[in-house]
């Protein structure tokens, strides 16, 4: 199942790109494993997505938990926190 994947601000420019269009391995299914997948890929994504960083997750646009599934054709949007001022 093909997805695409977005990244802002200081995700954005840690992992040297905004966007990207995957297929997704077999076993993955969740915002959550995707995470951990893409944690498995070392170096800076390793590093930005790692379990416990602050890194919000949206799937088509709506505030995503771990456990929320992610669909095939899915946009997924990870981001840092943001604050309003």
């Amino acid at each position: 199942m093909t997805i695409t994947i977005l990244y802002f601000a200081g995700l954005r420019e840690a992992l040297g790109t905004h966007r990207e269009t995957i297929d997704l391995p077999v076993g993955v299914s969740t915002a959550a494993q995707l995470r951990a997948w893409l944690c498995g890929r070392g170096g800076a994504w390793a590093e930005m997505l790692a379990e416990g960083r602050a890194i919000r997750v949206s799937i088509d646009q709506a505030m995503a938990r771990p456990d929320t599934p992610v669909g095939s054709g899915a946009e997924v949007a990870f981001f840092p926190p943001v604050t309003g001022g």
